[in-house]
């Protein structure tokens, strides 16, 4: 049910020195109610061809537009509307995000379905509906082999352009007669035909009169697939959540992309995740199997230049050593992120302030990262020198850190091993 998407616009070029597996190219169009305020969208997939609808694509579509474009700038709070395979309905994505968040676009069986098979799905509809989620089908739910399916809706799309207009007041009359649905007319193009959808009460419209369907790029930054994999193998082993901290700690676009999604508003919580401990905790280990596993899938050999990767974990590695005898236990754990983010804008390609836009962080952090300022700064300064080989910077903030230099240099040496360590951990 992807409405319009004959006339959806192409994908807009990449930006130099930009490859395809660095952006995500997400589609929507906005669902409006009859004042012309926006219910909700509708997202697509324009990462790939528009033939390439799998469960795969489903789910990847839901994960990118999670993890990566920011849900705050595609939707902000309101509903998401995504087209499923019925394979995809069954998927583990769906165990990351929030039901309330979503509804589910499913499509109806071809002409030659058979009763058995049209009655096969109830069960997968009711476990959905049982788990909070709403489903949405088009206007062949109102045919009669699909009346069983008529209570699971929670909304009924009807296409302007599939049916003359001498037969949309049956049409809707027939749903709301028959289903508690609301009742969404899309591909709505003139005045008349809102008019008249309006007058038969339909209050959800969606089409090219309205609004066309824009395309949001977002950039992205992949984990390597051995980081992933490590991350995999140690949650499929049930290890501890110290274990799994550490190989978060050690990859610095796998914590950010963790944070980044469960922070999104599609998973649903109330307050800000800002320690990889407490995501871990949060999630569970269920969870995080299925999170990293998407995020294999989504992934491809390389991912961020190993130097860059490299420089960030020696210097989250190094704030956190030195932080150690002056800061409490949370606080060297922000000094960590502190560090290891410190690369964000590099990573990303874009600057600071909008690359930590995107991801929560307490206040001190970002006052570090942004502005050099407040209780980790200093140590930042330090950790700077110490990379850049700034003798001056080096004495003055080592001095008042009350540091020696024996101190800053044996925590450097032991940071760069941490670091050479990684390759061997993750081989």
């Amino acid at each position: 049910m992807t409405s319009d998407s004959s006339a959806y616009p192409t994908a807009p070029a990449l930006p130099a020195g930009v490859t395809d597996d660095s952006v995500s190219m997400i589609g929507r169009q906005a669902i409006l109610n009859e004042r012309r305020e926006v219910f909700g969208y509708e997202l697509f997939d324009r990462t790939t061809a528009v033939d390439a609808h799998t469960a795969a694509s489903d789910a990847a579509l839901l994960f990118n537009a999670l993890s990566y474009a920011g849900t705050e700038a595609l939707v902000g709070r309101k509903l998401v509307f995504v087209n499923c395979t019925h394979e995809s309905l069954v998927g583990g994505h769906l165990e990351l995000i929030h039901p309330d968040k979503v509804v589910l676009e499913v499509p109806t069986l071809g002409d030659d379905a058979t009763p058995e098979e049209i009655a096969a799905l109830i069960p997968v509809f009711q476990s959905l509906r049982q788990r909070g989620f709403r489903l949405a089908f088009d206007q062949n739910l109102l045919r009669r082999a699909y009346v069983h399916w008529l209570p699971m809706a929670s909304f009924i799309k009807l296409d302007m352009l599939s049916f003359p207009v001498e037969s949309a007041e049956a049409l809707v009359k027939f749903a709301q007669t028959h289903t508690t649905a609301q009742i969404v007319a899309e591909k709505v193009e003139t005045q008349e035909q809102f008019d008249l959808m309006h007058s038969l009460g339909v209050r959800l419209f969606q089409g090219f009169w309205f609004a066309r369907p824009d395309v949001v790029s977002a950039k992205t930054v992949r984990p390597s697939q051995g980081t992933i994999l490590q991350l995999l193998n140690l949650v499929r082993s049930q290890s501890s959540t110290a274990e799994i901290e550490e190989v978060l700690k050690k990859d610095p676009t796998l914590s950010f992309n963790l944070l980044r999604f469960i922070n999104s508003s599609g998973f649903g919580l109330s307050c800000e995740i800002t320690s990889f401990r407490h995501a871990v905790m949060i999630l569970g280990l269920k969870k995080l199997f299925r999170w990293a596993a998407l995020l294999m899938t989504t992934s491809r050999a390389g991912g961020t230049a190993p130097a860059v990767g490299q420089t960030a974990v020696v210097r989250g590695r190094l704030m956190e050593l030195l932080a150690a005898e002056m800061l409490s236990t949370e606080e060297v754990d922000n000094a960590f992120v502190v560090g290891v983010f410190s690369l964000l804008d590099v990573m990303l390609g874009i600057p600071m302030d909008k690359a930590l836009s995107s991801i929560a962080l307490p206040q001190t952090v970002q006052d570090a990262l942004l502005h050099k300022t407040g209780v980790y700064a200093p140590f930042l300064e330090l950790v700077l020198a110490c990379e850049n080989g700034d003798d001056e910077v080096f004495a003055r903030t080592s001095e008042a850190l009350h540091l020696s230099n024996h101190q800053v240099n044996w925590a450097h040496l032991q940071a760069l091993a941490w670091a050479d360590n990684l390759a061997d951990d993750i081989g």
